[in-house]
């Protein structure tokens, strides 16, 4: 292994390159989100509302409920209710 100042030059490439590549793999996942959004806009359905859903599905039931009590809160105060 080559070291280069202290540095094992061909295991840091490896980290470098397994990143590059997961990198790669990440814009072409976006790139299928993005698709799926544009599909689901085609028929009908509202992609802002949907990403909500998609970020409300990932909280747990606790944290939704602490959320929502907090828009609700804010809302009466701007006095949207």
């Amino acid at each position: 292994m080559v070291e280069v100042g202290g540095i094992a030059a061909d295991r840091l490439r490896q980290f470098i390159e397994r990143v590059e590549r997961l990198e790669e793999e990440k814009a072409a996942l976006a790139a299928d989100v993005r698709e799926v959004y544009a599909e689901a806009k085609a028929v009908g359905f509202d992609p802002k509302i949907m990403r909500q859903i998609v970020k409300l599905r990932k909280m747990d039931t606790a944290d939704q409920q602490e959320m929502e009590a907090l828009i609700d809160t804010y809302k009466h105060a701007l006095g949207m209710e």
